[in-house]
């Protein structure tokens, strides 16, 4: 629970610096403590501060080798700051600007929509109705799979309803990224239980120089998607944490973290579980057109891998060169108790983070000697590692090696660093993971019904091929194309936070018009997730945007939805301006976006 507002702790009695030690230092609030013959200096209540620069140069490095933890008080709080020349004084509201009154309009209509479980049941009883209304209707249309004009389907005849509830279970335990994702999210349980991923994120900013500070805190925070919500509770507060250890404004290290985690959502050098759920829903919208078109878990890995150096840059230039300069006039009021600290790592855990990548690799090793022989298993008939036509094993198996990529390393990692002591703590590891899917079974259900009926009933098909007629007479071009389904994406995501939920929706709309047209559903995929992402970090519909807000008001406490939103506009326009053109390069170059991956179709 976050504690409220204190009063601020009686001044600690002057610290006495070294000789060497600048009398600049003592005016900027940092403190040096003596600690078992070793002399450290850090900031006050960040709890330690890394090796490394400092603003008055090598001291530093020659007289502080390792960290040093440390209570300390900071004198300069004890009084509130006053108000910045021009700035509203204290209890008196300042009037909204037009953007805050938009903000604030949509925060309500969004509130306003209904649960996405909710969505897909009105969706469910929206098909039911059109296809009753629409069953008489002949339509020019004509149906590619069969060649012969399109006719929707009553699905509320009485065979039809007995249909639907014979096969309810069927249905809902054959939706495809159901089992993908519980299968990927047991091995990724394992690994955050044992404190795994956690050991590996703050490994990577512990030794990060602080000019490079800005790019490994957004680095690491697109890595945390793979360990599902871990960025949100862990990267983002870390990130106000090591900016303010490193004398700089804590919110503009918020801000980066949050635009990695949420902003740059699809960019990720690594596989995590967003990859098979979105291609599993992708597959479903494909089979409205085209049953046999296959759609591999990693048909984007490439395009989002190359997308994290773009996303690293962009979040660079805009936290150093935008963001943080803004916030020079903005105190830091905070109470220093509410004030999260980054424990440092001890050194069972360093030990099991080892023994963790030393497995993970031993285990890429192992995998690399099976597949690379030429008449190994894990090839297709046709001798094709990465085959979808005929399937490769090795292709197949994608979801069961992702659960295996971290099992392993969190199980030595647990057993080496001491979280964990016995089986049981594996098995509990797999447990909370299940047990944070409750949601997301229940939405799986609704989604289900609502796809298998919008199929059943021919209305997806019927849209598909509309569309994609009505996008032929208009002879708008594939590019063209592309950048309205990245748009159309990113305005719907201002509404509509889950991207699962989302894809849900579009995909039996985007996948099969967009074919219909000669794009593949890989390219379709990848346009969606870079709209989806871009948007997440200023939608107050976001679930997690609340949260953050609370992170920001530990350090400044006047941060508010508005405040929170006008500092992350910067990276959300800046990223869907550069991604999208990203993409249209990467397109035209003929870059592989995947594995198995194609831009056409068929």
């Amino acid at each position: 629970m976050i504690a409220g507002p204190q009063s601020p702790p009686a001044p600690a009695a002057p610290a006495q610096f070294p000789a060497p030690f600048p009398p600049t230092a003592r005016a900027a609030g940092w403190l040096w403590a003596p600690a078992a013959h070793l002399a450290t200096v850090a900031r006050p209540d960040v709890g330690m501060l890394r090796e490394g620069p400092t603003p008055w140069g090598p001291w530093h490095r020659r007289h502080s080798p390792q960290l040093v933890p440390f209570v300390a008080g900071r004198p300069s709080m004890a009084t509130p700051p006053s108000p910045a020349p021009g700035s509203t004084p204290a209890g008196v509201q300042a009037p909204k600007t037009f953007v805050q009154r938009a903000l604030d309009g949509l925060e309500k209509w969004g509130n306003k929509l209904p649960d996405p479980a909710l969505l897909f049941l009105i969706g469910l009883l929206v098909v039911w109705g059109l296809s009753m209304l629409l069953s008489g209707v002949d339509f020019s249309a004509i149906d590619p799979r069969t060649n012969e004009a399109i006719q929707v389907k009553n699905q509320l005849t009485g065979p039809s309803l007995a249909a639907f509830l014979a096969g309810m279970v069927k249905t809902f335990t054959g939706f495809h990224p159901l089992g993908v994702v519980l299968v990927a999210l047991l091995g990724v349980g394992v690994a955050e239980h044992s404190g795994f991923i956690n050991a590996g994120l703050k490994g990577l900013l512990s030794i990060t120089p602080k000019q490079l500070l800005t790019p490994m805190l957004v680095f690491v925070a697109l890595i945390s998607h793979t360990a599902a919500d871990a960025g949100y509770v862990l990267v983002i507060p870390l990130g106000g944490v090591l900016f303010y250890a490193a004398g700089r404004h804590p919110l503009a290290g918020i801000s980066a973290a949050f635009a990695g985690v949420s902003g740059g959502f699809s960019a990720n050098v690594l596989v995590s579980g967003i990859d098979p759920l979105l291609a599993g829903l992708t597959f479903e919208g494909a089979k409205i057109l085209d049953a046999t078109r296959a759609v591999n878990p990693l048909c984007n890995w490439y395009f989002t891998a190359a997308s994290s150096l773009l996303i690293v840059g962009v979040a660079w230039f805009i936290t150093d060169k935008v963001v943080e300069p803004r916030l020079a006039a903005s105190p830091i009021d905070g109470d220093p108790k509410d004030m999260p600290k980054m424990e440092p790592m001890g050194d069972r855990e360093r030990r099991g983070m080892i023994a963790g990548l030393g497995a993970m690799a031993l285990g890429a090793l192992a995998l690399a000697a099976w597949a690379i022989p030429t008449q190994s298993a894990l090839r297709a008939a046709d001798g094709s590692l990465t085959s979808v036509r005929p399937a490769a094993p090795l292709m197949d198996a994608i979801v069961p090696l992702i659960f295996l990529l971290f099992l392993l390393p969190g199980v030595v990692h647990g057993y080496v660093a001491g979280t964990f002591k016995s089986h049981r703590d594996v098995i509990k590891g797999m447990s909370n993971a299940m047990s944070t899917m409750g949601y997301y079974l229940v939405m799986a259900f609704f989604a289900a019904l609502f796809i298998d009926a919008f199929n059943k009933s021919n209305l997806g098909i019927l849209l598909a091929v509309e569309g994609a007629n009505f996008l032929e007479s208009r002879n708008a071009s594939s590019e063209v194309t592309i950048v309205g389904i990245i748009f159309l994406s990113a305005s719907v995501n201002l509404l509509i936070g889950s991207a699962s939920a989302k894809w849900a929706m579009l995909a039996p709309i985007f996948v099969p018009m967009l074919m219909r047209l000669g794009i593949s559903p890989d390219l379709t995929q990848a346009a969606y997730r870079v709209g989806d992402s871009t948007t997440n970090i200023i939608t107050p519909m976001m679930p997690y945007f609340p949260l953050v807000v609370v992170f920001a008001q530990r350090y400044v406490r006047r941060t508010g939805i508005g405040t929170l939103t006008a500092l992350m506009l910067p990276y959300s326009l800046a990223f869907i301006v550069t991604w999208t053109i990203f993409l249209l390069v990467y397109w035209k170059l003929g870059i592989p976006l995947g594995v198995g991956a194609s831009y056409g179709y068929p």
